[in-house]
């Protein structure tokens, strides 16, 4: 089958230059829990960019990237679980899913009404995921001032419209303001170009950028407060002073956040998120959609940031 490979260079595996080609890869066997899908869509998320030229260390042997895929369900699950042939699906893969087919274990497939076609699905597993689970971890945010940073890429876009629309009043931070017009429309109270010009203190930051970033927003915390760091985009390490940290907010929290540990399953996740979409109360910002040819080039656009929210590719 096609699939889209990663570039290998002289033996050390990280990729040339962290780019991608079409070619051939071995059709997937499934597992007596996995159901076999034809790929219509997929989403490229940052951090698999990060993993093709080798920042993260997450491949393995073989190794092809896609996390994000909508289709259709061609081999139901040997083990008689999980949707049938012929529905269509949206699914959370491990990787692989940039292909003309992928194996996904049924804990991470959920169906789709009629009513959401394969792009507007292919944008909804990591970003629309994480979102639900960041603002899990957040307690309830009704009533409170939430600071979001790097807001004008996937997860910022579901975040501030699900924690809007659940009460919070949300300071966005997006690189440009042309960037970050689109979140004064899912609700955001305000957009700002960075966490120093935020007017706080807020209750609850959710954090990804890294870098000066992390502080900035820190800083901004209400007493008591708490910051979720879920991501390092900047790919700038983060320094923090530990006398200026205790000479802050009183007794403000940071926690640790893997978008992978949970109470719940990848498809209950999916199955939520496709219930708010169907109902209007979801809407996927989706920046670019183009031939999964260009995949490439897609990467090369988020990288130098030139997409807002998420960018789909179909499969032809």
């Amino acid at each position: 089958m096609r699939a889209v490979l990663p570039h290998t260079d002289t033996g050390t595996g990280t990729g040339s230059a962290g780019t991608v080609r079409l070619g051939e890869a071995p059709d997937p066997e499934p597992a007596e829990d996995e159901a076999l899908i034809s790929v219509e869509a997929y989403s490229v998320n940052r951090g698999e960019t990060f993993q093709l030229d080798g920042r993260l260390d997450r491949r393995w042997p073989g190794w092809r990237p896609g996390k994000d895929v909508a289709g259709t369900v061609v081999r139901a699950a040997a083990d008689g679980t999980g949707p049938a042939a012929g529905t269509r699906v949206v699914a959370h893969p491990p990787a692989y899913g940039w292909a003309e087919r992928v194996a996904v274990p049924v804990h991470s497939v959920a169906a789709l009404p009629d009513s959401i076609d394969a792009v507007t699905a292919a944008a909804l597993p990591l970003a629309g995921i994480t979102a639900l689970r960041l603002l899990r971890a957040a307690g309830p945010v009704a009533g409170r001032r939430l600071l979001v940073t790097g807001a004008s890429g996937g997860v910022g876009h579901y975040v501030t419209e699900l924690a809007a629309s659940s009460g919070a009043a949300v300071t966005a931070v997006s690189s440009t303001p042309e960037r970050g017009a689109r979140l004064l429309d899912l609700g955001a109270a305000d957009v700002v170009t960075s966490p120093a010009d935020a007017e706080g203190p807020y209750d609850i930051v959710l954090e990804s950028v890294g870098g000066t970033s992390l502080p900035a927003a820190l800083a901004r915390l209400a007493p008591g407060g708490l910051l979720v760091w879920f991501g390092q985009a900047s790919r700038t390490p983060v320094t923090l002073d530990f006398f200026d940290f205790f000479k802050g907010p009183v007794q403000a929290r940071i926690a640790h956040f893997d978008y992978t540990r949970a109470d719940t399953t990848y498809a209950a996740d999916l199955v939520s998120l496709v219930r708010l979409v169907a109902g209007g109360r979801l809407h996927p910002e989706i920046g670019s959609v183009r031939d999964w040819s260009r995949t490439a080039e897609v990467i090369a656009d988020i990288r130098g940031r030139r997409v807002r929210g998420n960018a789909v590719l179909t499969v032809g």
